[in-house]
């Protein structure tokens, strides 16, 4: 008789990036665990169902994490990140609009892909809080239903007409601004809305001591209940995955992983979060990690 105990069979959601490649090929395995990958292209197109319960272990996206806390969700936050977006050269412009400076705003439109995107969150909170702009007098236009059903959008969010785009709206100069990939914004018909974000992001993480993180990792509280070895398992794979990743991946040195070094970004996001409106109240961090 095998002296190895049975593998524990997980439901998985995990998306393809250089620093989870390992584990989804199976370079960096584990004794105790088999993952049952899903096979969906776009992770955030499965986060409804990862805030139903239907997963074991899956990556979601922070502010989405912590409305499903507010809201009773069955699943616990993991401490590791394992996709990040830096957020300042999000927010782009159209540049037929003339200069554009992020006050300028009120009034305007921007596109956003949906209310409560971690994205978006970001850069909503960093045009409050470091350049002054009144969120509240932005008309914001979504495309998507965010994905924790309890989230009400403010009555300065509108929904975009069945079929339209973010990119072609903004391009075409039915938006004024919008949070984007930054790789769509070509400095010609796009332009940033803050000057030189590269430098602008800089400042913004020496003086927060922050790295931007999006994506996390979930465990549902049945797993965590019945098997409480799985969490601390999971992260030391997606740490072990992540140290196989070409050591100049963009934006590897913000896959973080552990409280502590997570600590000011969650802090932050929880406090930008709780500013907008989109969790009732600020949550200390045990919370965040509590069955």
């Amino acid at each position: 008789m095998s002296t190895n105990p049975e593998k524990l069979r997980m439901r998985t959601l995990l998306g393809d990036y250089p620093n989870t490649a390992a584990l989804k090929s199976g370079a960096v395995a584990s004794s105790r665990l088999e993952f049952d990958f899903a096979d969906v292209k776009l992770p955030q197109n499965a986060f409804k169902a990862v805030v139903r319960g239907e997963f074991d272990v899956a990556e979601l996206a922070i502010v989405t994490y912590l409305q499903a806390l507010a809201y009773g969700k069955p699943v616990t936050l993991l401490p590791t990140v394992v996709m990040a977006i830096p957020p300042h050269p999000c927010i782009a412009c159209n540049a037929a609009r003339g200069p554009l400076k992020p006050t300028d705003l009120h009034g305007k439109r921007v596109g956003i892909r949906a209310h409560s995107v971690t994205t978006v969150t970001w850069v909503r909170g960093i045009l409050a809080n470091d350049y002054g702009v009144d969120l509240d007098r932005v008309n914001w236009v979504s495309f998507e239903d965010p994905h924790v059903p309890e989230c009400v959008e403010p009555s300065n969010v509108t929904r975009a007409a069945e079929g339209k785009n973010l990119l072609d709206m903004l391009r075409a100069g039915e938006l004024d601004a919008g949070v984007v990939s930054a790789k769509d914004v070509d400095g010609e018909q796009l332009k940033f809305l803050i000057p030189d974000p590269q430098a602008a992001l800089a400042r913004w993480r020496t003086q927060h001591g922050v790295r931007p993180l999006n994506h996390v990792m979930v465990v549902h509280h049945r797993i965590a209940r019945e098997h409480p070895w799985v969490g601390a398992e999971v992260v030391k794979l997606l740490q072990q995955s992540a140290a196989a990743a070409p050591v100049d991946m963009p934006g590897l040195g913000s896959i973080q992983s552990g409280i502590e070094a997570l600590r000011p970004s969650l802090e932050l996001i929880i406090h930008y979060a709780a500013q907008q409106g989109l969790i009732p109240r600020k949550f200390n961090l045990q919370e965040l990690f509590t069955i």
